[in-house]
């Protein structure tokens, strides 16, 4: 078990599957550790005794005594609209134990909101309204699963104040997630969790951010001198960018000024150029058009006529993964690849390549309207890969990954792209991600939902400066503007 410490952000990481969210509900109070014995599982007193002289011994005793109160925010919002009903304003108002409703709303962006019902909310402001109503509450241990899930990067921010804002020096925060950025900067200490997905999981012993972060890239453990992975976790491929495009000359394309307007929202694009062998990152909050922009180059929206002419669109042959992924295909994920993508699959380059990073190859007899969401995000991301084109359109493909996952993909996407010379425009909102894939970015500027401008692409690193220059709305130390937890 993961063993929490009060007065500190417990940090947990690992692949899906592997137990972080059972311990939370273990730590919760909402299952009972069995200790192994599934057959004949033992009493709270034996519990208690097993963990004997340890941080666990005393937190179970504070919990069954009801001396402590413990909240999880849940990692599928799902099942949310299902169980509330109602107006966001009014479940708020209910759940306001700590009164800092109007400064909680105000940084977590959801004043748009109030009168919108609970199943009218999208995924980022469901997640944000859930993280809301926990940190409303008080309690003495808050849990959170995966928080940083659709929401953008300034978002992600935000909701790591808030949570950051929740310890006291008798508090517990615990939370699961999986961009490795925003768990660096949650985080007081981290733990590890290892093992065989749908298996078993075994969790490391304590350790201090920046080494619990090393543990899991490197797959080895120290301490233990015990290994967990067959390879290392980084962030850079075998060459250099500058060693690979060094003496190569590429072919460079350009995309029209463009503008778009609907429903109150409106979107204009500045006219760009990319080359080949080159992925461009959009960078941007929620409802900034980045999505928009995407299924313009890819032909699926037109830009808004200049005059009585239509926009000029350069023909480019384009493969586009979307956003939202819905398994409406009742066949197995062989049959799909096989007649989506039957040249790529049949070529060695691409199983090596793509298929069998990617883990592919044990999903293929499962059927595919049957695949969690993370075996849909890799599906998706193979069969856009697989199709021949000359710019390939990927909206998030970070979503529902494991932060393992996450760098594997990366490596995949940046892998081929290069070797195929072909041009990638991706929308991420993992940070680490995000400046992996990078050779320049696009960043989207204004008021999101409202009127906003994609800048030409630029450089990487100018890009983040200027993606980070933005002026976040929360004050410097929240713990000055929010009471403090009383119990």
């Amino acid at each position: 078990m993961p063993v929490p410490r009060p007065g500190q952000v417990l940090g947990l990481v690992g692949t899906n599957g592997i137990g972080k969210s059972t311990a939370l509900k273990i730590l919760a109070e909402m299952l009972k550790p069995n200790l192994g014995k599934f057959m004949d599982p033992p009493n709270w007193d034996d519990i208690l005794k097993h963990f004997r002289g340890s941080e666990l011994q005393k937190y179970f005793t504070r919990l069954l005594e009801d001396k402590m109160k413990a909240i999880m925010k849940p990692q599928y919002l799902d099942n949310i609209p299902k169980s509330v009903e109602g107006k966001v304003g009014n479940i708020l108002n209910a759940k306001d134990e700590r009164q800092v409703k109007d400064t909680l709303c105000d940084i977590l962006d959801l004043n748009q909101v109030m009168d919108r019902n609970v199943s009218d909310l999208s995924g980022g402001e469901l997640q944000r309204f859930a993280i809301a109503a926990r940190a409303m509450e008080d309690a003495d241990v808050y849990m959170f699963d995966e928080p940083s899930c659709y929401l953008d990067v300034k978002q992600r921010l935000k909701a790591a104040q808030v949570i950051r804002s929740l310890l006291q020096p008798k508090n517990y925060v615990i939370v699961v997630e999986h961009d490795l950025s925003i768990l660096d900067y949650l985080s007081d200490y981290i733990c590890c969790l290892y093992g065989s997905p749908g298996a078993y999981g075994v969790v490391t012993l304590p350790s201090s951010v920046r080494e619990g972060i090393n543990i899991f890239l490197n797959g080895f453990i120290p301490t233990e001198n015990m290994r967990f992975r067959e390879e290392k976790l980084t962030f850079r491929v075998t060459e250099s960018t500058e060693e690979m495009t060094e003496g190569q000359t590429y072919q460079s394309y350009k995309y029209p000024t463009m503008m778009k307007t609907r429903s109150g929202f409106k979107l204009s694009v500045m006219k760009g150029s990319f080359n080949d062998s080159q992925i461009v990152v959009l960078l941007g909050e929620n409802g900034t058009g980045k999505t928009t922009f995407i299924r313009m180059l890819a032909g699926q929206v037109k830009p808004d006529k200049v005059g009585d002419e239509e926009v000029d669109m350069p023909a480019y042959t384009v493969s586009y993964k979307p956003q939202e992924l819905i398994p409406k295909i009742s066949t197995t994920v062989r049959e799909l690849l096989h007649k989506k993508i039957p040249g790529s699959c049949s070529h060695a380059q691409f199983r090596s390549d793509v298929i069998k990073p990617l883990k592919i190859e044990e999903l293929m007899d499962r059927q595919f309207a049957n695949l969690s969401g993370g075996e849909l995000q890799r599906v998706a991301l193979c069969l856009c890969l697989g199709k021949p084109a000359d710019i390939y359109l990927i909206d998030e493909p970070s979503a529902h990954l494991d932060s393992e996952q996450r760098l594997l993909a990366a490596k995949v996407i940046k892998r081929f792209i290069f070797h195929e010379k072909k041009t990638a425009f991706v929308v991420e909102h993992d940070f680490i991600m995000a400046t992996y894939l990078a050779d320049k970015v696009v960043v989207f500027e204004g008021k999101p939902s409202v009127d906003c401008t994609a800048n030409v692409p630029e450089p990487l690193t100018s890009g983040m400066n200027r993606f980070l220059s933005v002026k976040f709305r929360f004050p410097n130390d929240l713990h000055s503007t929010l009471p403090l937890v009383t119990k």
